[in-house]
């Protein structure tokens, strides 16, 4: 089991559903935003342990935000994933480019959903 507190920047609200089911039945927190604005303002404001990022967004495209976020020593540390349905050669290389730490295809795969999240997140503290 892992632990943290996950933001998702989703505009799509069935895979946000979908995602989140999967998230929280791994026993992660997690907080969804649907644009890039309110993701920035979210991740400046409760610092999650990884951010969630869709490429395709209504305001801010996840590069945009991506940017914001590595620029911001409040949240440059925080690793971002992006995730996108935008298959265009050279889109997985530019968001790795722009900090992002993992690219997730759509539709996501639950069974490799959880373990590519799971790579940056710190086990539970054992409460020995």
């Amino acid at each position: 089991m892992i632990s943290g507190r996950v933001l998702m920047i989703e505009d799509n609200e069935q895979n946000a559903y979908l995602a989140r089911y999967l998230l929280e039945g791994a026993g992660l927190s997690v907080t969804v935003q649907r644009n890039g604005r309110d993701g920035i303002a979210s991740a400046l404001a409760d610092k999650p342990d990884l951010i969630l990022l869709d490429i395709q967004l209504p305001d801010l495209d996840g590069y945009a935000i991506a940017r914001e976020l590595k620029k911001d020593e409040r949240t440059r540390h925080i690793p971002l994933v992006a995730v996108s349905s935008f298959a265009m050669p050279g889109e997985k290389a530019k968001a790795m480019e722009l900090g992002c730490a993992a690219y997730i295809e759509k539709p996501i795969r639950a069974l490799n959903f959880v373990g590519v999240i799971n790579r940056f997140l710190k086990p539970p503290e054992d409460p020995q």
